[in-house]
């Protein structure tokens, strides 16, 4: 998403490939206006100047395009955590409680304030201690946790409005997995976003939502749901 990458065509290139950028749905911190995503032209240097001169041409649009799909769901996923937490602890409890299933809130803070997204680091070299936890459980019991460890990690900085219209600083760590393809030979993707934590306050909210959702489903809320259905 940053602006400062080139545009202009590598002297090696082939093709030529577009310069036009997209606007993501995610509020910038610094200004009243979106982030805009890479086009595929600064992603190819982007790419060139990382050491990865072997990216076919033909490929960079699609690269472009899942990129973006998978920031856009990394954020759709920031914004539940922040509808549910952002006014405080209690409030997040009552939202979690009733599981996953249960909360119908928007991905806004206090006011009706949206999140702001600060700015994001990319750390594909450091894995989370969940990712590396979950990568151990898999080398022992791999029929339960075997798996691929995840290709790629971000670190996003989130601006929340407190319930007094106060901001503060959140960050969320974003692990990215890749699973088995499409019968269609789709590939597919999934995220695991969480607050990092980084203070008590993180370690309740995750806590309160992975908590809130097993009691609600261990406690047969489900079943009574759909007898009074």
């Amino acid at each position: 998403m940053p602006s400062s990458l080139s545009q202009t065509r590598d002297s090696n290139q082939t093709i030529a490939l577009p310069t036009g950028r997209t606007t993501s749905s995610i509020p910038r911190g610094d200004a009243e206006a979106n982030w805009e995503y890479p086009s595929p032209q600064q992603m190819y240097n982007a790419m060139l100047r990382k050491g990865y001169d072997d990216t076919p041409e033909d490929a960079v649009e699609s690269m472009v395009a899942v990129h973006n799909f998978l920031n856009e769901g990394a954020w759709a996923e920031i914004e539940g955590w922040e509808a549910r937490f952002s006014r405080g602890l209690g409030y997040g409890w009552r939202a979690c409680r009733n599981g996953e299933g249960g909360f119908s809130g928007q991905g806004q803070g206090q006011g009706g304030e949206r999140p702001r997204l600060m700015r994001f680091m990319g750390r594909p070299g450091d894995m989370t201690p969940k990712a590396r936890m979950l990568d151990m459980l898999g080398k022992v019991w791999p029929s339960q946790y075997g798996g691929e460890p995840p290709f790629d990690r971000h670190d996003w900085y989130v601006q929340r409005t407190t319930p007094r219209g106060y901001t503060r600083e959140v960050r969320y760590v974003i692990d990215y997995y890749s699973g088995p393809p499409e019968p269609t030979g789709e590939p597919v993707f999934y995220l695991d976003v969480r607050p990092a934590v980084d203070g008590p306050t993180a370690a309740a909210e995750r806590m309160m939502r992975w908590g809130g959702d097993v009691w609600h489903r261990a406690s047969g809320a489900k079943a009574r749901e759909n007898v009074s259905s």
